[in-house]
């Protein structure tokens, strides 16, 4: 852990993505446009046609959802446990992140539900848990703004932020808990056919580097904005 805490420190922080920022920059650009070069030169699926593409921009957007959630529990946990000076504001700068991919996961989730259900929307417990997702995203942004003092706005979001991560689990194991009209698990399964697995797993990186390049931008973004804000006090 020790490690961990050396980069609580906002200046070490700072050192640290002054290079592994551009490194997940480029990473991004260079996954996500071959990713996306070898998905459109994938072949239709024999039973999905040509919306299989939706899988490669759908299914990574929706991992990431959940997995900028998580990040922002774990974040709160140290928070809360060890006071890790720059946890909070890890934890807010990735909220709006996770809101993106979460909206992007239902906007195309429903372009591949129409016709492949005959509808862009049910009431399921996949997509209704997603949704709520969402909605905890908006929550968790909204109480930061609501409360002006900023150690209280943190502990408040990071109890919200303990107790809605249950939701997650819920998310990953409701086509297994109840039944749904969402597809079960196809990729750890092994359902996902040869041709799909190179470009799939390459968008996956580049929603992972896009990721961490913009969250390590926003929580740069907030320390120089407490810094601006210190000085000014100070003068």
């Amino acid at each position: 852990m020790n490690w961990l805490f050396k980069y609580a420190n906002p200046h070490n922080f700072m050192r640290l993505s002054n290079w592994l920022l551009p490194v997940c920059a480029v990473g991004a650009v260079l996954c996500l446009a071959v990713g996306l070069y070898f998905s459109f030169s994938a072949p239709p699926d024999y039973q999905q046609g040509a919306t299989v593409l939706l899988l490669f921009i759908h299914v990574p957007a929706d991992l990431m959802a959940m997995g900028a959630y998580v990040i922002i529990a774990v974040c709160s946990l140290m928070s809360v446990i060890w006071r890790h000076p720059l946890s909070d504001t890890a934890a807010r700068a990735a909220a709006p992140l996770g809101a993106v991919f979460t909206f992007l996961g239902l906007v195309t989730g429903a372009l591949w539900g129409k016709p492949m259900w005959g509808t862009y929307w049910v009431w399921d417990a996949r997509l209704t848990s997603f949704l709520l997702l969402l909605f905890l995203y908006l929550g968790y942004m909204a109480l930061w703004n609501a409360i002006e003092d900023e150690t209280r706005a943190a502990r408040a979001c990071a109890i919200l932020a303990l107790i809605s991560v249950v939701n997650i689990p819920i998310i990953k194991f409701s086509v297994d808990w109840w039944s749904t009209l969402h597809q079960g698990e196809t990729i750890m399964a092994g359902k996902l056919a040869p041709v799909y697995l190179a470009p799939f797993f390459l968008m996956m990186a580049g929603y992972a580097f896009l990721f961490g390049a913009l969250w390590m931008l926003r929580i740069r973004t907030f320390i120089v904005e407490r810094r601006a804000r210190t000085l000014m006090v100070s003068a």
